[in-house]
C-alpha cells in the first residue's frame, strides 16, 4: 500500500470553508406529503483556497420535504455567500447538505455540485442524507 504523504498546507486548505459562518436558510411550513422538490442553481462560484482562483458551477438540490420547505430568496443569498469563501468543491457540497438538512429536516436530501473545467478536467461531487426514493 503506498504510504500518503501528510502535508499540512495541505491540511489546513482542505478544512478551508469548513467552519466559516454563513448565513441560515429560512423556511416555511411544508403544506402536502409525497413530493420531491428540485432546485438548480447555476451561479455558484467560491475561491479555492490553495490557488486563490474563482470557481464556477452549478449546484443541484433534490430532496422530499418532512415539516419545512426551503425559501428560495434565503436559499439565493446562503448560496451567494460562497462567493468570497475560500472553500474546496468536495467541502462545499457537503457543507450546503449539512445546512440544508440543518434548517430544513427533509426526509431525505441529496446535492450535486458541478463544477466547470480547470486545467481540461471538471468535477461533479455529490452527497446524500437518508434514504433517498425516486
Amino acid at each position: 500500500m503506498k504510504k500518503i504523504k501528510k502535508n499540512n498546507s495541505y491540511e489546513t486548505h482542505a478544512r478551508s470553508g469548513l467552519n466559516a459562518e454563513l448565513p441560515s436558510i429560512e423556511t416555511f411550513q411544508n403544506q402536502f406529503q409525497n413530493y420531491i422538490i428540485r432546485i438548480e442553481i447555476p451561479e455558484y462560484t467560491a475561491i479555492c483556497p490553495k490557488t486563490k482562483l474563482p470557481d464556477f458551477g452549478t449546484i443541484e438540490i433534490e430532496y422530499q420535504p418532512f415539516q419545512s420547505v426551503l425559501e428560495l430568496k434565503s436559499l439565493k443569498t446562503y448560496i451567494g455567500s460562497y462567493r468570497n469563501l475560500g472553500i474546496f468543491y468536495e467541502n462545499a457540497v457537503n457543507r450546503i447538505l449539512k445546512d440544508v438538512v440543518k434548517d430544513s429536516h427533509p426526509h431525505w436530501c441529496r446535492v450535486i455540485g458541478k463544477f466547470n473545467t480547470r486545467g481540461g478536467m471538471y468535477s461533479t461531487v455529490e452527497a446524500s442524507y437518508g434514504k433517498i426514493k425516486s
